[in-house]
This record gives C-alpha cells, sequence and structure tokens, in this order.
C-alpha cells in the first residue's frame, strides 16, 4: 500500500461522437471499393470483430482520404473539444468532485495535436484553477492511458491531490486514399472514435475515504527488434498505421512474462486475478492472450464486447473495458484486476489495480 492509502481511479466518463455506425453499412457505402483487392478486404471488415462504432467524421457522408494533415489537425481541434469536455464532466460527476479540485490534468492523443491543446482549452472552458498542472502525452498509441495513468497516479500520490486523465481519440480523422495495402483494411476495418477520462484521487483525504481502484502498480515491457511491427507515421495525408500480421505472435512471446512478473511482486498469480481488461487491438491479439495466460473462455467478455460496440479506440478503448468491468461488478471488493494494452515499439503496458 502507498502512503496515504495510494492513488484510487474514482471515476469514469465517456463521450462518443455521433450515432453508431453499424460496420456493414460502412464497408458497403464506404470501403467497398477502397482496396484493390476488395474480396480480401471484405473478409477482413467481416472478421474484424466489430458491430458498430462511432466516428466524429463519417466516411459514409466525408471523403477525408485527400485531407491534408494541416486540414486533419484543425478538424481535430473543432471535434475533439466538446467531446472532451462532455467524458470529463461525466468523470468529475461520477467521482463527485469540481473541475477546482484537480491539481493535475493529463491529455492524452495520438490522432491530434495543437497549441493551445485541449489540456488549456477544457480547463479554461470548465473552470480548473489557473495554477493547475497540466500534461500531454502523445503520439504513443494505443497504449498510451496506462503510462498516462501511472504518471497522474504518481502526482497523486506525491501531492496529495486530484489527478485527470483524459484519452481523447479521433482516428476516423486518418482515413487513407485508395490503396492495395491490406494493412490499411485491417486499420480501417477495427478504429473508432471516443473519449474516456478517469479520475485519481488520494486514498485518504480529510472528510473523504476514496471507494475505487487502487492503482497498484504498473509494468512494461518493448522489443526494439520488432519495432517496424506496428507504427504510426505522419504524413502529408494524416497519420498512416503500418501493422504487420506477426504482431500476435510477438506479444504472445512476451505477454505471460511480463504478466507473471508484475503480479509476482505482489504475491499473486494468473489464477488470483478477477478481472481483465485488456485492450482488443482485434481478435486475433485477444485470442493469443487469452491463450497465452491460460484464461477461462469468458475472461475477455468486456474487450469482446467493447470491440464489437465501439471499435478499436486506441488509448481509450482500455479505459472502456475497464468501466466495463466495473459495470458488471469485476474486480470484487479487496480483489484485483489487471489492464493491458498494446502498441507501437512493440510495446506492452499492463497496470495491476485493486478494488477498495
Amino acid at each position: 500500500m502507498r502512503p496515504g492509502g495510494g492513488a484510487i481511479v474514482t471515476g469514469f466518463g465517456t463521450a462518443l461522437p455521433g450515432a453508431a455506425l453499424e460496420q456493414p453499412e460502412v464497408w458497403e457505402r464506404c470501403f467497398a471499393g477502397h482496396f484493390t483487392d476488395d474480396r480480401v478486404a471484405g473478409r477482413i471488415f467481416r472478421g474484424a470483430g466489430v458491430r458498430r462504432r462511432h466516428a466524429a467524421v463519417n466516411p459514409m457522408a466525408e471523403d477525408v482520404s485527400g485531407w491534408s494533415t494541416g486540414d486533419r489537425m484543425r478538424r481535430y481541434g473543432v471535434e475533439a473539444l466538446p467531446l472532451g469536455k462532455e467524458a470529463v464532466g461525466a468523470a468529475l460527476a461520477d467521482a463527485g468532485l469540481r473541475p477546482e479540485d484537480v491539481g493535475q490534468f493529463a491529455v492524452v492523443s495520438c490522432t491530434g495535436y495543437a497549441t493551445p491543446g485541449l489540456d488549456i482549452r477544457i480547463a479554461a472552458d470548465l473552470g480548473m484553477a489557473p495554477h493547475l498542472q497540466r500534461l500531454v502525452v502523445g503520439h504513443m498509441g494505443c497504449y498510451a492511458a496506462i503510462p498516462g495513468l501511472g504518471a497522474v497516479s504518481d502526482y497523486v500520490v506525491a501531492r496529495g491531490r486530484p489527478a485527470l486523465l483524459l484519452c481523447c481519440e479521433l482516428t476516423s480523422l486518418h482515413v487513407q486514399p485508395r490503396s492495395d495495402d491490406l494493412g490499411q483494411a485491417v486499420s480501417h476495418a477495427l478504429f473508432g472514435d471516443a473519449a474516456v477520462a478517469v479520475v485519481v484521487e488520494p486514498g485518504q483525504r480529510p472528510g473523504r475515504e476514496a471507494p475505487g481502484l487502487e492503482v497498484v502498480d504498473v509494468a512494461a515491457v518493448t522489443d526494439p527488434a520488432t519495432a517496424d511491427h506496428m507504427t504510426w507515421d505522419v504524413t502529408d495525408l494524416g497519420f498512416r498505421m503500418g501493422l504487420s500480421p506477426e504482431v500476435p505472435r510477438v506479444l504472445g512471446r512476451h505477454v505471460r512474462g511480463m504478466v507473471t512478473g508484475l503480479l509476482g511482486r505482489h504475491g499473486l498469480a494468473i489464477g488470483d486475478v478477477d478481472g481483465w481488461a485488456v485492450h482488443p487491438g482485434g481478435p486475433k491479439i485477444l485470442d493469443t492472450v487469452a491463450e497465452r495466460l491460460d484464461l477461462p473462455g469468458d475472461a475477455l467478455d468486456a474487450s469482446r464486447g467493447v470491440l464489437a460496440e465501439r471499435g478499436n479506440c486506441s488509448s481509450a478503448t482500455v479505459l472502456m473495458v475497464l468501466d466495463a468491468l466495473r459495470d458488471a461488478g469485476r474486480p470484487r471488493r479487496s480483489r484485483t484486476v489487471v489492464a493491458m494494452a498494446f502498441g507501437p515499439g512493440l510495446t506492452l503496458y499492463a497496470a495491476l489495480l485493486r478494488a477498495r
């Protein structure tokens, strides 16, 4: 246990843009003519594990594939601000805090940038204190929520004040031009848009004992020899994902050792974990994690459910899975949950949390 009762996640807030887009319709009306080998691309879309997802820029109504990166960044500013404010407001309400109570505000995104950014604009619009400390975590990719959570948790323990983490990702801004690269088909079949915020508080404050999920520990492993297996490159036409079919195999090589090492530091084993919040990078990723960790058949239902209903929303996704587990009553009091995500590097990140 950390001094002062540790850092406790006490509030969640999610915001989704627009109405849900149905995957078959997105394929037929937008992407069926987008790839040279549309037959294989169609199989990729049907096998992505996604039923519906949300998009700030609806690809069936607006073709951004030829937009410059500058145009996409300007649109990011327009779309991300209200979405981020909605998620932050919901998280603060869930935790029972006011904006002025927040001592640090961290914003995570790999899909859009501007200065002054969301950290400054949301803080000003919601009335956070002018002496607020701010942190921006950019371009780490799908796993970035976990180092972000680690950073704000360290602040909470060191300063004894609440912190707020926002992950805001608008992947719909980065639709690429027509291509024969089936890796792009995988990307366009999986990704959706979302903003998720979490409040982290000191475990013990005068007059307030914070219930929630204590952030016990964070672990990471990077395999630089496979750095080219997953990339997120800034181009003149937005950000372009590079994705190797070898990614599940590489993750499978590292995931068990990382998880057992994280748990072992706290006298725990895989069988002691009461919930698994695994980033749904795709069905094969989830299958690989379940196999390597010898998990029960339903252990990753929350991850599969988020993938089906929201898609892969980059850094925001693992927080949505963690919130879905909370809604399902997991982990039970005094039990643990492991949150895990993967991304460029090739990098694996995991956090161990305990219910209070």
